[in-house]
């Protein structure tokens, strides 16, 4: 993610979590999702949906679902895009690696194939909160055992935590659920790592919370009581932020206490002890991350004055003699004056004894770097003075400039034990590897964790997929095995896209919103590939980007305000391609404004609050009401607009279901048998038929998931499966006009996915279309 940023997730649904079990009892597999203060600046209610209220005459016939589809599920390439927290090698298998993430599962590195293996997928709709990675542990000595400790937030709206484990390196899962939270997603996500197999007993595994203490585990994971210990956690602090084995010693630091307190225990004798001598001083305030080197028997402790990532101003890396006692300072550069910054990621080399890298984190002023000894920390050398970037494969990192950065939120580095010279880090948006220690790319490949805030498929074009994303900005997507080769969409480069628009009769015409620092808002006369900001812009635009709308015939534009905290402001249009603007009064204040398709007078505002449908016909400038009663209370409810039709309006309103109206918004009808819908998009028309597919995410029957109807939503298809589930996937989906069947389906956290008929069932309808781009361009 960009350094501007933190990493965004969206608001909360009111989704039920599952009901808590006591710690440590086993339960069966299985994101409404949300943001945190934290996360997104923003607290947000858990409002549920009001009951629907249709206001049409008469119901069409009943809505069903009809089985299931086989479809071909995979990644459209970007190419990392999210925080990577964690990186572990195997320290006995050559070859085997995991990653974990924020809120985007974890990772198998596949050494043959040189791909990343998604490990957490089948996690489904009411398990949104466990896509979130908090910590994860390998058995040194049974390679094929796994354990993720999962759980994205602490907050009282989120759900329990749980651990996951494996005995086929992530293949499959049994699941234990914690009676505590876990925060994957907050501050100190890159501390650990919290999870650890005792060095002594492969059945005891040790967990570290944040609030609630440390948990241990007798029974391989199946089950958690409380561990004693010496520390009082805090409802609002870090607790136990590591574990590591040193030799047959386990190592616990805590995070909580003040400049002088102890913040690093051992086990001794059954009791965790302060170890003796530990640094003090805000500069050792709170342990990130450590590692044993056990030819030498020296502990590595990196520490920092905040956990990271954001807001670490000093710190420090120390060296213990865990045969003497003895404790030796080794920081490689002290920060201080206008060079500001903590320490991060730490590994040591298994081959090569006193060889060690750490990572500086949060360090803007000078660049964050590696920092690389091979006398145990006596002489450093900055691994970025002489490094050489490659990132032709993922050009969005260079973030419009003409060099990308060598790393930032550095918490995760980790060594190659066969390798001494593969040595891979985790950034905002990426890992970055080498093996020679000078020419570095990223290490990427099957790895995506954007969090798709909105998905534009053309109807005409080089590009079958436009997409709006926290934290990256716009992306154009001319191919779908390819990370955009322009990168992301700069003039100007946005942070977090809050809006996406495409003239529906003159597709070459595309405008933009987001977070930027340079503008926020543009145009494309050419589909999106190339950007000119708008000429001027209102005075809300800097502090409150929201989602845009551009009439049928490209000559209007409608851009509606929201603050970061939710304040909602007046709309405001432009009739001149954004060179001046002038207040849309009764537009509804803060509702995401629609265009017809057809008739550029037309535009369609949702008012959330009041549960109404408000309609112009001269082209925003004034607003009047047509339907009300409608499910309000929630401002994710969403209109979405039939291509090639006028005031054919869908509204998606959660749990207060599917509505439909076929006479520009003056009475809406709810669609039974949907008992949810979250977001919904048209693709091309199946053979024979003239209405454009449907897509949703919704809940048809008893089932939560991704939804095809090709009869207008009389009957629905379920398209994706238990495997292919993502957490939370309720922001945007769209269909290929172009393509029948294709799907493409945002997450949070696990990038664009996109989705086609399997092959066998596909053949005949794909020679009926004339073609089915199959190769994904």
């Amino acid at each position: 993610m960009p350094e501007s940023q933190p990493h965004h997730a969206p608001e909360p649904t009111p989704e039920a979590t599952p009901e808590p079990t006591a710690v440590g009892r086993s339960a069966p597999t299985r994101r409404t999702v949300l943001a945190t203060a934290a996360a997104t600046g923003a607290a947000v209610a858990l409002a549920a949906a009001a009951p629907a209220a249709a206001s049409a005459p008469h119901r069409p016939p009943s809505a069903s679902a009809s089985g299931a589809q086989p479809y071909r599920w995979r990644n459209v390439f970007i190419g990392g895009t999210g925080f990577v927290t964690g990186m572990l090698f195997h320290p006995r298998v050559r070859g085997l690696a995991y990653a974990r993430t924020d809120i985007g599962g974890a990772y198998r590195w596949d050494d043959a194939t040189a791909r990343w293996t998604p490990l957490n997928d089948d996690l489904g709709w009411d398990d949104w909160n466990l896509t979130g990675v908090e910590a994860m542990a390998v058995d040194p000595a049974h390679p094929d055992r796994l354990y993720l400790a999962v759980g994205t937030y602490t907050q009282p709206w989120a759900g329990d935590g749980a651990v996951l484990r494996s005995t086929d390196r992530g293949a499959t899962w049994d699941r234990t659920d914690l009676a505590v939270k876990l925060g994957a997603n907050e501050d100190g996500r890159g501390t650990g790592e919290r999870l650890l197999v005792d060095p002594t007993d492969s059945a005891t595994l040790w967990l570290g919370t944040r609030h609630d203490g440390l948990l241990v585990s007798r029974d391989r994971g199946a089950s958690f009581a409380p561990a004693p210990f010496p520390a009082t956690p805090s409802s609002s602090g870090q607790g136990v932020t590591l574990l590591v084995a040193a030799g047959r010693t386990v190592y616990a630091g805590w995070g909580d206490g003040g400049e002088g307190d102890a913040n690093l225990y051992r086990l001794e004798s059954g009791r965790w002890v302060p170890v003796p001598g530990r640094p003090t001083g805000a500069r050792a305030r709170i342990p990130i991350r450590a590692a044993y080197d056990s030819t030498t028997r020296a502990l590595y402790v990196s520490y920092a004055d905040a956990p990271g990532p954001n807001g670490q101003t000093d710190g420090s890396v120390h060296r213990l003699d865990t045969a003497t006692g003895r404790w030796t300072d080794i920081t490689p550069v002290r920060p201080g004056g206008e060079d500001n910054f903590g320490y991060g990621g730490l590994d040591v080399d298994a081959s090569r004894p006193g060889t060690v890298v750490v990572s500086t984190n949060n360090r803007w002023s000078s660049i964050d770097t590696l920092f690389r000894s091979t006398d145990a920390g006596g002489r450093w050398t900055s691994l970025k003075d002489d490094a050489v970037l490659d990132v032709s494969e993922t050009p969005y990192l260079r973030w419009g400039n003409d060099q990308p950065k060598f790393g930032w939120w550095i918490q995760t580095v980790a060594i190659n034990p066969f390798h001494s010279e593969h040595v891979v880090f985790g950034t905002g948006a990426t890992l970055y590897a080498t093996r020679d220690l000078r020419r570095w790319q990223p290490q990427i490949r099957g790895l995506e964790e954007s969090s798709v805030r909105q998905l534009l498929s053309p109807p005409t074009g080089k590009a079958h997929l436009l997409s709006g994303l926290a934290d990256i900005g716009v992306m154009y997507h001319d191919s779908l095995t390819a990370s955009p080769s322009r990168g992301m969409a700069t003039q100007p480069v946005f942070g977090t896209a809050t809006g996406l628009a495409q003239a529906a009769a003159r597709p070459s015409y595309v405008v933009r919103t987001g977070w930027g620092d340079n503008g926020n808002g543009a145009w494309s006369g050419d589909g999106g590939r190339t950007w000119q900001p708008f000429a001027s812009q209102p005075d809300l635009a800097p502090q409150a980007p929201g989602p845009i709308a551009v009439s049928a015939d490209g000559r209007t534009l409608l851009w509606s305000f929201v603050h970061w905290d939710g304040t909602r402001h007046p709309a405001y249009r432009s009739v001149d391609g954004g060179a001046t603007w002038t207040e849309s009064a009764t537009c509804p204040r803060g509702a995401a404004p629609v265009a017809d398709p057809v008739n550029p007078a037309r535009f369609y505002a949702y008012d959330t609050t009041s549960g109404e449908l408000h309609v112009s016909t001269d082209r925003g400038a004034t607003f009047s009401r047509a339907a009300t009663g409608l499910p309000s209370g929630d401002t994710q409810f969403r209109v979405a607009a039939a291509p090639g039709r006028t005031g054919d309006l869908w509204l998606s309103a959660k749990e207060g279901g599917l509505h439909r109206s076929t006479d520009g918004g003056r009475t809406f009808r709810q669609v039974p048998g949907c008992r949810a819908s979250y977001v919904l998009g048209f693709g091309k028309a199946a053979p024979g038929c003239t209405y454009p597919a449907l897509f949703q995410t919704g809940t048809v029957g008893d089932t939560t998931g991704v939804y095809r109807s090709d009869d207008t939503g009389r009957s629905w298809i379920r398209v994706n499966d238990d495997a292919h589930q993502w957490g939370w996937t309720g922001a945007a989906i769209a269909g290929d006009p172009r393509v029948h069947g294709r799907v493409y389906l945002g997450t949070n956290g696990r990038g664009i996915q996109y989705g086609d008929p399997a092959p066998a069932t596909r053949r005949s309808a794909g020679a009926r279309q004339g073609g089915t781009a199959a190769d994904g361009r």
